[in-house]
């Protein structure tokens, strides 16, 4: 078993992003657009080349040779957002360069350790076992000299650091390939690719009007953007500017947006086009101060809401502040199959029912801070095709984002646990408890228990039931929940009155709990001056002594 890390409390996002549809656009304003987009867009793949081929010896002198390089074709504004955003590029290359290193690793050493044990041995839940047939292993051990090969080259590129990256994005370009197989023809695929390859974003600007030169949005929703130095005889406005013809009007969050914007604060902007649906939108980003969030102990005091997050459905049971679960378990569906925006929509109303259902009793959240980047590899399961596609659909990152920026809004603690046997003790200890003859309880409700439970504090295990009354300390025993500064913990329990068994008289066994007042080894009953041994019955003594009744106390007793 391995040690279980600690709950916490979520800290709050750094950041908000809102977005509206630039409606009522013109021709005139669509080929502006599209015409700005290219040229940056063109821009910013030379510059992320450049980015690259500097790799790990680009320095701040390199950046500003860079800068200087697109300020003659666009503006100084234009060319520090499109080398920004080359640079982050290339850091979140390195970073999944590195992840992908770390999961070649584990793969290696799987197969390395599966093709070592002998064909047909059991394997645990922490080692493997080995494989199932020879063929299987002979396949096994061509992959791994596969992987090996892989390895090598990625760890040559991250020394030298050099990355791959496409602007665009890599699925996109090798759909180009695969048109029949996307039901997409060349047009629509050329449409895509170079809307993927626009550039039109906008870093904001601290005390600047509106909180950006570069791309202006109004409190009235007017939008204007600085045109490029070649694209300067477009301009409808004064100083090179373009004024769009639609207006933006942010329904969600509108009011913070047009709070900064009117007070000159850093607002950043992004114009991009969904070809699909034929449309424009305009997105608008800033960055909010830190959330302080409150001590893991304020967000105990009310109670705890355990979540089970599953493929189809989030498992919520509400539990007090000592563990015990209260009422009915909850169930929130959602269906993650169609599109992306689908899918999202689906993640979000499920998370807004559970968490205007917290609020409404003031509850924090207790969630698993899960993580399959691990669980999903071919190594890690075999041939368990059916449960590496379950886990690789349940919308782990995505659901762990939404649910902390929406309950920072609604002032709703979140407490991460650790994931570690939640489900398996959760069912060994909550599932049978918890059902009745009017509510089945199941292995996904039994687990959010758990979360809860551990999130509270407490052991997700349930409380230790007395002895059986067969032994001879006749239940005295405490539970796990009798903590040591409850009153009356290590006290004898109070005498039921009447008969225990049919052959048992009442009153007998007034002092069973007593353990002093029993005849054992270090007791003190054993070392008093008056004690005598009993001499040895003959056994029809003692089956007399067992069948007649306990004699009357003696007078005065």
């Amino acid at each position: 078993m391995r040690e279980v890390a600690a709950s916490f409390v979520v800290p709050g996002p750094s950041g908000m992003a809102i977005r509206d549809r630039l409606k009522g656009l013109t021709v005139a304003d669509k080929k502006v657009l599209r015409l700005v987009g290219d040229h940056l867009g063109t821009l910013a793949s030379r510059d992320l080349k450049a980015r690259c081929s500097a790799g790990l010896e680009h320095d701040s002198k390199a950046w500003a040779e860079r800068k200087w390089s697109l300020t003659g074709e666009s503006s100084s504004r234009w060319a520090g957002s499109i080398t920004k955003t080359s640079h982050d590029q290339w850091a979140l290359a390195r970073r999944g360069q590195l992840a992908h290193i770390h999961s070649l690793e584990a793969a290696i050493a799987t197969i390395t350790h599966r093709l070592s044990v002998p064909l047909g041995t059991k394997g645990s839940r922490q080692t493997p076992g080995g494989y199932r047939s020879r063929q299987e292993w002979f396949a096994k051990s061509r992959r791994l000299h596969a992987l090996e090969d892989r390895l090598q080259k990625a760890r040559a590129d991250r020394e030298r650091g050099v990355v791959h990256v496409v602007r665009g994005g890599k699925q996109l370009l090798n759909t180009r390939h695969h048109l029949e197989q996307a039901g997409l023809s060349e047009e629509q695929w050329r449409s895509r690719w170079e809307a993927g390859r626009r550039y039109l974003a906008a870093d904001g600007e601290s005390g600047k009007r509106f909180g950006n030169e570069t791309i202006r949005v109004t409190p009235d929703g007017e939008v204007s953007l600085r045109l490029p130095a070649p694209l300067v005889h477009l301009a409808n406005a004064a100083h090179g500017r373009y004024v769009l013809a639609a207006r933006v009007s942010f329904a969600h969050r509108g009011e913070a947006w047009r709070d900064r914007v009117s007070a000159n604060r850093a607002v950043a902007y992004r114009i991009h086009e969904d070809t699909v649906r034929g449309r424009w939108y305009l997105t608008a980003s800033w960055a909010i101060p830190q959330v302080q969030t409150v001590p893991l102990e304020a967000a105990r005091a009310n109670g705890m809401v355990g979540v089970d997050t599953n493929a189809d459905h989030l498992a919520a049971w509400r539990l007090d502040r000592h563990g015990n679960p209260v009422g009915q378990p909850l169930r929130f569906d959602y269906d993650l199959s169609g599109s992306a925006t689908h899918r999202d929509a689906q993640v979000r109303h499920a998370l807004i029912r559970l968490l205007h259902w917290a609020k409404r009793h003031q509850l924090a959240i207790a969630i698993e801070d899960l993580d399959f980047t691990a669980e999903t590899t071919r190594e890690k399961h075999g041939r368990k095709k059916r449960f590496r596609r379950l886990i690789s659909g349940m919308p782990t990152s995505q659901l762990r984002a939404r649910l902390v920026s929406m309950a920072t809004e609604l002032a709703i603690p979140i407490v991460a646990v650790d994931p570690a046997y939640t489900s398996r003790w959760g069912a060994q200890h909550w599932k049978q408890p918890l059902t009745s003859k009017t509510r089945k309880t199941t292995r996904h409700d039994a687990a959010a228990v758990a979360i809860g439970r551990r999130a509270l504090g407490h052991p997700i295990r349930r409380r230790t039931a007395p002895p059986l009354h067969d032994r001879s300390d006749r239940a005295g025993h405490r539970t796990v929940q009798a903590e040591p500064g409850i009153p009356g913990r290590e006290g004898n329990r109070p005498r039921v009155p009447g008969p225990r068994t049919r052959s048992v008289p009442p009153g007998c066994g007034a002092k069973a709990v007593d353990q002093n007042a029993q005849h054992r080894s270090g007791r003190s009953a054993e070392h008093e001056p008056w004690q005598q041994d009993s001499l040895p019955l003959s056994p029809q003594e003692r089956f007399r002594a067992r069948r007649s009744p306990c004699p009357p106390p003696p007078c005065g007793a």
